[in-house]
């Protein structure tokens, strides 16, 4: 996974200190190296690989802690197409929207399965969930399945929308701020709670209050276990260092909290399983169970790949989303011009009423406003990896069967030939000279493409409008007295989180 490069070099500088290098280190990485030795004769015809390369540690040095801004570096010199060496491993990056547009949308099928990724792999059940799954039949089951399942519970707009359960959480969000008087906070955990419970309605069919010290525990494990990813990384390029004692603590950290998370889902499944009513399914684990039992539309759908499939929606449901609201009232604090004309275009369309999706149609420069949030912070900078299906032609280049591909979407949203000044927030990007919004820009992959497009889309697309626009409606947000502007840099795990923030949400 792109996002954990940036641990890559600290764990690699680490091997060189624990323990002095022990002998049974040193014989360890003179074995690895003589390995690579062996397995250098690289594919011909592969694309160029940017200077600084190193025996057994590739490029991984030279990516550092911010991969995404060197490969968008390194894309001015060697073109849109190159390959990296991710340890031993080639890895073909594209660039730029021509090149990634191919892969994602053009030719979808044919670079739509997954490489082997110990970290997620393990993580997942090494292909129990729909995240991490090959490319095939089983892959195009399981997302056919989990996204008719989601549509059944709301995740569409008009009759049996999940639109009022939205509506609810952003409220109970909204009266929660209130409670903090317009004093500095950290909205995080409470924006996290308010996005965790939609999920959670859909998934397990409850919710939790933000004081319910259970789920507290729950979020932090997910907070926990999102940051050992991370730090877990280096376990992707060297499988091997998970035996080495020390320089398998953050994998076996991560395993841990795994196991906790998992012991919830299966606490619910559980729970499912003794009040389930195959007439009348009430959301996810029912849908999915009766489905083990029926085995008509999933082959060899067992309780297991429920649990992970469970865990995998759980996971990317909540992170997402609440990232991009967090980096969305960053900009609006530190904006306020551009907050206040997205607040006059919601106070003359809804008034004092709550926002509904209805209103969406009317309220451009609001959804600009999101639109132009995901552009500038994209949330993931390097997707997840993908890999080719077969034997495929870029360019002048031939890529094998199976190559890792990382595509760059930072250099997609922040190219300049795209969008002038790429680092200055202008929600205008997105609207035409009608004032309307321009929905499929060139240039523009939020949520990815193809076959492997993100399955909650439109549910992410919901929530982002219903929770965004009741926010702004209810509040305008101001940096605490004194304070200087918000980091916009951002740090790079899973996603691109913002750095810790405080702000006072003035009632309106």
């Amino acid at each position: 996974m792109g996002g954990g490069v940036q641990w890559m070099t600290d764990s690699v500088q680490e091997i060189f200190q624990i323990s002095g290098l022990n002998l049974q280190t040193v014989l360890v990485l003179c074995g690895t190296f003589l390995f690579a030795w062996y397995l250098l004769n690289r594919p011909r015809n592969l694309p160029p690989y940017p200077a600084g390369s190193l025996p057994v540690l590739g490029h991984l040095l030279a990516l550092g802690r911010t991969p995404h801004h060197k490969l968008t570096a390194w894309r001015r010199q060697y073109g849109d197409v190159f390959t990296v060496r991710m340890g031993m491993e080639d890895v073909v990056v594209l660039n730029g929207y021509a090149a990634v547009k191919d892969a994602l949308v053009d030719r979808s099928e044919l670079f739509a399965s997954r490489p082997p990724h110990y970290i997620l792999d393990a993580v997942y059940g090494f292909g129990k969930d729909i995240l991490t799954v090959r490319w095939g039949t089983v892959l195009k089951q399981r997302r056919r399945f989990a996204f008719s399942t989601f549509k059944s519970l709301g995740m569409k707009v008009g009759k049996g929308s999940i639109e009022g359960q939205i509506q609810e959480e952003a409220n109970c969000l909204r009266h929660r701020m209130v409670e903090y008087e317009e004093k500095p906070f950290d909205i995080s955990h409470d924006l996290d709670v308010a996005v965790a419970n939609v999920i959670c309605g859909m998934e397990f069919g409850k919710r939790y209050e933000f004081d319910d010290e259970t789920f507290h525990k729950l979020l932090k494990t997910i907070t926990s276990l999102i940051a050992e990813f991370g730090s877990a990384e280096i376990t992707t390029v060297y499988p091997f260092l998970r035996f080495i004692p020390g320089m398998n603590r953050a994998y076996n950290r991560a395993m841990g909290l795994n196991e906790k998370i998992q012991g919830v889902i299966w606490d619910e499944i559980a729970r499912h399983r003794e009040n389930l009513d195959r007439e009348n399914p009430r959301d996810f684990l029912d849908y999915f169970l009766l489905e083990v039992e029926k085995q008509e539309r999933v082959e060899g759908l067992t309780e297991e790949i429920v649990m992970y499939t469970a865990l995998d929606m759980f996971l990317a449901g909540t992170e997402t989303t609440t990232n991009t609201l967090l980096w969305s009232l960053i900009y609006m604090t530190s904006n306020p011009g551009i907050q206040k004309k997205a607040q006059q275009e919601l106070d003359a369309v809804v008034g004092d009423g709550q926002p509904t999706l209805s209103h969406r149609p009317q309220l451009p420069y609001v959804n600009a406003c999101l639109l132009e949030t995901m552009r500038i912070r994209t949330l993931l900078p390097l997707s997840v990896p993908h890999a080719t299906s077969q034997d495929v032609k870029v360019q002048e280049f031939d890529i094998p069967e199976g190559t890792k591909i990382l595509l760059n979407m930072q250099s997609v949203h922040m190219d300049s030939a795209y969008w002038p000044d790429p680092e200055r927030f202008d929600p205008e990007r997105f609207l035409d000279a009608e004032g309307n919004v321009i929905n499929k820009p060139d240039s523009f992959l939020p949520f990815g493409g193809g076959r492997r497009v993100c399955l909650g889309e439109q549910l992410a697309k919901m929530e982002l409008f219903l929770f965004f626009s009741t926010l702004l409606q209810s509040f305008t947000f101001k940096l605490p007295e004194g304070a200087p502007p918000p980091n916009t840099d951002g740090v790079l795990g899973i996603t691109l989180k913002p750095l810790p923030f405080k702000l006072c949400a003035i009632q309106r």
